[in-house]
């Protein structure tokens, strides 16, 4: 793609709107557990609403453990959006992230309906992470001496 009069590789643009949009995705809710956003925007808005919904997520889990559920699920997402953005081990880091979308997006699914699934576009970022797996797979392969 030629921007202006630079030559862009296009897979590279392609890789950092994924890795940006996937990370900043992620940091959105954790923002939400914490009260980040206002109430007219919130999904969860504080930490025990998001403890409840991990709980609806996760119904054949016991009760005591979702919290922990809950902490674990957030770790995760901080920890993958700081990877993402840094671009460290991006295949792996894509895939994890791929992973846990696709759960996530599942769990929706099943325990509480395909709407809320396709209206927060959770299949599409978990395809998206997917492809960043792909792209960064691609460039490793190419990159490679024989």
């Amino acid at each position: 793609m030629k921007l202006l009069k630079y030559n862009i590789d296009d897979t590279l643009l392609v890789s950092y709107f994924l890795r940006f949009s996937i990370a900043i995705g992620f940091l959105s809710a954790v923002l939400d557990r914490f009260g980040g956003w206002s109430k007219e925007v919130s999904v969860w808005g504080n930490w025990d609403n998001f403890v409840e919904y991990t709980g609806i997520l996760n119904p054949w889990l016991p009760q005591i453990i979702i919290p922990i559920i809950a902490i674990i699920v957030t770790v995760l997402e901080i920890v993958l959006s700081v990877l993402l953005i840094l671009g460290y081990r991006l295949n792996m880091t894509s895939k994890i992230s791929g992973g846990l979308l696709l759960c996530f997006a599942l769990a929706m699914m099943v325990f509480t309906g395909l709407k809320g699934v396709l209206d927060y576009s959770v299949f599409i970022a978990s395809g998206g992470a997917f492809a960043l797996a792909v792209l960064q797979q691609r460039k490793n392969e190419s990159s490679k001496v024989d």
